[in-house]
């Protein structure tokens, strides 16, 4: 016989899934960012450049810091569940 299945755990899995995707790629949007400035930097800076740069910065934040929270959270509540013992 299976265990029935916690639908709140399910969530809580899928919500896992999601922040770890936004943690990557806004991650992953900083470290282009990051490639560009320092290209900007030893070539001298165009505009395109600059606007590529403010862009994937406000995007990549706009990525992480909601999945930071977030996973915050899930930690959190699985933390609380090995506690209780559930």
């Amino acid at each position: 016989m299976t265990a029935p299945v916690d639908p709140v755990r399910v969530q809580r899995q899928k919500v896992a899934n999601l922040v770890s995707k936004g943690i990557r790629l806004g991650t992953g949007l900083y470290v282009v960012a990051s490639v560009v400035f320092f290209v900007g930097f030893a070539t001298g800076f165009t505009r395109p450049q600059v606007w590529i740069i403010v862009i994937l910065m406000i995007i990549g934040s706009a990525l992480l810091a909601p999945a930071m929270v977030f996973n915050y959270g899930v930690k959190a509540a699985e933390r609380e569940d090995r506690k209780t013992g559930k």
